[in-house]
């Protein structure tokens, strides 16, 4: 049987100007084909499938940098909401989607409906540009 390769795993290799951070254990980027303005992948750096693949040091560090990385997107963004997604389904690698949404999402287009907007605005030069803001935002979040 062969299995498709891991969208999540191959962000190892993204280069650095679509890295907000990577530590030992998490890493922030922009993914291919879901460059929106504003939305990014956190994902454990090993391969743990689901949440409940997650070990203990993993799971510690989670809330801190879902926290910090949201809050960062928040203010980098000015948007009024930030989601936090996980699925697991069509990459079972454990990660979460983080967007920001912003007043221009119409109601039926809030919440988990977000997603639907992925195609329609794509901008992966416009992700790399707002990629710095949350990267300076995320770093004075991080005690020294």
């Amino acid at each position: 049987m062969t299995t498709a390769p891991c969208l999540m795993c191959a962000l190892e290799d993204a280069h650095e100007d679509s890295v907000v951070f990577r530590d030992p254990l998490w890493a922030a980027e922009i993914a291919p084909g879901y460059d929106v303005p504003g939305w990014f992948v956190l994902r454990a750096r090993r391969h743990a499938e689901l949440l409940t693949g997650l070990d203990d040091a993993e799971l510690a560090a989670f809330g801190v940098r879902a926290r910090n990385l949201t809050a960062a997107v928040t203010a980098a963004t000015g948007a009024p909401a930030t989601y936090l997604m996980a699925f697991g389904e069509n990459h079972r690698h454990f990660h979460v989607l983080i967007s920001a949404r912003g007043e221009d999402v119409p109601p039926e287009l809030r919440g988990g409906n977000i997603l639907k907007l992925r195609e329609s605005r794509l901008d992966p030069a416009a992700s790399l540009a707002l990629l710095p803001a949350v990267r300076d935002a995320y770093r004075q979040l991080i005690p020294a």
